[in-house]
């Protein structure tokens, strides 16, 4: 069978803004994510040479200094008031150090265009941790209030785990729509999620989303075939590049490959992302 590529993609995930060089894991100072873009130029440029026709744009981060991340709010939503096929992520964090950082990103929550928060325990935090609290449930009440998705990073061990995750689906998807990124990240995370949690948590009614940046290889192939065999879950899983952290072309060619052309192709890659995000 011929795989039928998708005629109109959209992007649930991709960063905007170029993050300064760090030390790594001990090393030299260096900028690994070679595409970083800096500009809404730039930004419009690749979605162009894309075919990416719609796009949910974060701020970049990844280095321990969030103020970086922080700083860039201003021109996701720059992006998304300038031009129709853009909606913004921002950038938030459960850390109460940054909670006033934070309740500046909140108040740009009902602007035009906004439509998502992004929260990420890499730099620090737990979902459990008394002094993240008072922010998660910050984040989650703007959440509700301007009905915008949560999206959180998802990789395996420490807080990122879908094991604590999972914890912020149970506590405060009932209401809010929760993106799980990454599909729970990593060999365990998949398994945890496709294997039972997800059904589990679709057929409780709870507003929690996916998509397949970074998976392992035969996770999306796998997810597709357990979606079939539940009958539930098809549109609750969309496309994203995680650009300029993923690559466009290849995590295009795994989903694709692993939806084969069919139904699912068509939501995964569009249909959801418009159900989602308002378009």
């Amino acid at each position: 069978m011929t795989t039928r590529a998708p005629r109109l993609v959209h992007d649930a995930h991709r960063h905007l803004g170029v993050l300064p060089a760090f030390g790594f894991y001990g090393g030299p100072p260096v900028n690994p994510d070679t595409t970083a873009r800096a500009t809404i130029d730039e930004l419009i440029a690749d979605l162009d040479a894309e075919g990416t026709e719609r796009a949910l744009v974060i701020p970049n981060y990844g280095v321990p200094d969030p103020t970086a991340s922080f700083a860039l709010n201003e021109l996701v939503v720059e992006a998304a008031q300038r031009d129709d096929r853009v909606r913004a992520g921002l950038w938030t964090s459960p850390r109460p150090q940054d909670a006033v950082a934070t309740e500046k990103a909140l108040a740009l929550a009902g602007e035009p265009g906004v439509s998502a928060l992004k929260l990420s325990f890499l730099l620090g935090g737990g979902v459990d941790d008394p002094g993240c609290l008072p922010q998660l449930d910050a984040v989650f009440a703007a959440a509700r209030t301007h009905d915008l998705v949560v999206h959180v990073h998802t990789s395996p061990g420490a807080a990122s785990d879908l094991d604590q995750v999972g914890k912020l689906v149970d506590r405060y998807a009932d209401d809010v729509a929760v993106h799980l990124v990454h599909m729970g990240g990593g060999m365990s995370g998949h398994i945890k999620l496709i294997g039972s949690r997800f059904f589990d948590w679709v057929a409780a009614g709870k507003r929690v989303y996916t998509d397949t940046s970074w998976a392992i290889g035969f996770a999306p192939r796998w997810f597709a075939t357990e979606i079939e065999r539940h009958g539930i879950g098809a549109d609750r899983v969309l496309f994203a590049s995680d650009q300029p952290w993923g690559d466009f072309a290849g995590e295009h060619a795994r989903l694709l490959a692993a939806t084969g052309g069919r139904e699912l192709t068509d939501l995964f890659f569009r249909r959801n992302f418009e159900s989602l995000h308002g378009f």
